[in-house]
C-alpha cells in the first residue's frame, strides 16, 4: 500500500468513528435492548427485570385477541391505500400534462401533506362528529338523511372513516413523488410513441410505468410501512376506541407500555412489527428482482 493510499485510508477511518459511534448507541443499542427486554416481564419501574423467555410472544400471539384486531386495523389502512395507488397515479399522470391552472391544483393537493397531522385529526373529528358535524349537516342538505351514521363510534365503518382521513392526508404526497417519476421519463421516447399511435394507456403501460418503476417501489414500501405505523389519526380522533375497535399496533403498543406498564410486552410488540416491516421489505425485492431479470430477459 503506497503513502497516498494509506493516508486516505487513515481519513476515512477517522471520518467514521464519530458516525459509528452515533450509530452504535442510538440504533444499535437501543435495538438490542428491544430484544432483550421483550424476553423480560418489566413493568418500567422496578430496578429488578424476570426473564421469561418467549412467553411474551407467546400471550402476543395466542392469547391476545387486541393484537389480531390491531393488525386487522392496520391491514384495513395497508389495503385502501394500495387501491388507492393506481387512482394517485392516473392523477399525477393528467396533473403532468400542463392545462391551464395546473399549478394551483398541485398546489391544493399537495396542502394537506404539509399541514400538522394533529391539526388535521382534531378537524375531521368535529367533521365526523354527530352532534353538529360537518359532514352529516351536509348530507342533510343534500336530502340524504338516510346515510346519516355515527362515523366515528361504528365499528363497522370506523377505519374507514379514518382511513379516508389518511388518504386525503397523504394523497397530494403520492402524486407529487409521482409527478417528478413522470418528469424523468425522456419526452423524446413519449413523442415518438405518440408519432407511432401510442393511446395514452398505451404510453402509460409500456413507457411511463417501465419508467418509473423505482419509485412505485418506493411508493409501495412507504404504503405499508406507514399503514402498519399508523398512530396519530386513529389516536387523536378516536383513541384506539370504541373498545380497542380502532386500535393500530403503536396505539396497542403505546398502551400496553405505559397505560398498563408492560414493557416486556410492548417490547416484543415493536420487535413483531420492525420483523413484518423486515419482511416485506425482502418480499417486495424478491418480486421486484424477478421482474426486473424477466424484462431484462425478454
Amino acid at each position: 500500500m503506497n503513502r497516498l493510499s494509506k493516508k486516505r485510508l487513515y481519513f476515512l477511518s477517522l471520518s467514521l468513528i464519530i458516525p459509528v459511534i452515533l450509530l452504535c448507541i442510538f440504533v444499535v443499542y437501543p435495538f438490542w435492548e428491544l430484544i432483550h427486554m421483550s424476553f423480560q416481564d418489566w413493568d418500567g419501574v422496578a430496578s429488578v427485570r424476570t426473564f421469561i423467555g418467549s412467553e411474551n410472544y407467546r400471550q402476543l400471539f395466542f392469547q391476545s385477541p387486541e393484537f389480531w384486531q390491531a393488525f386487522r386495523n392496520n391491514l384495513t389502512y395497508l389495503i385502501i391505500h394500495g387501491i388507492m395507488m393506481p387512482i394517485e397515479l392516473a392523477l399525477a399522470v393528467l396533473l403532468s400534462s400542463r392545462f391551464k391552472g395546473s399549478s394551483f391544483v398541485k398546489a391544493v393537493i399537495f396542502l394537506p401533506f404539509i399541514i400538522n397531522g394533529v391539526g388535521i385529526s382534531y378537524s375531521f373529528s368535529y367533521f365526523f362528529s354527530p352532534v353538529e358535524g360537518g359532514f352529516n349537516y351536509i348530507l342533510t342538505k343534500l336530502g340524504m338523511e338516510g346515510l346519516i351514521r355515527s362515523w366515528l363510534s361504528d365499528p363497522k365503518i370506523l377505519n374507514y372513516v379514518l382511513a379516508s382521513v389518511s388518504i386525503w392526508r397523504y394523497m397530494g404526497f403520492h402524486i407529487v413523488l409521482f409527478m417528478a417519476g413522470l418528469a424523468s421519463v425522456p419526452k423524446d421516447m413519449l413523442e415518438a410513441a405518440i408519432v407511432d399511435g401510442a393511446g395514452v394507456w398505451q404510453r402509460l403501460r409500456y413507457i411511463q410505468v417501465p419508467a418509473i418503476r423505482t419509485v412505485i417501489d418506493f411508493m409501495l414500501f412507504d404504503v405499508i410501512n406507514g399503514s402498519l405505523q399508523m398512530f396519530d389519526i386513529p389516536y387523536i380522533m378516536t383513541a384506539g376506541g370504541p373498545s380497542g375497535a380502532s386500535n393500530t399496533f403503536s396505539i396497542y403498543t403505546i398502551d400496553t407500555a405505559f397505560k398498563y406498564n408492560n414493557f416486556g410486552m410492548a417490547s416484543s410488540m415493536a420487535v413483531v412489527m420492525i420483523a413484518m416491516i423486515v419482511a416485506v421489505q425482502l418480499v417486495q425485492r424478491f418480486i421486484t428482482g424477478r421482474v426486473r431479470r424477466k424484462e431484462g430477459n425478454a
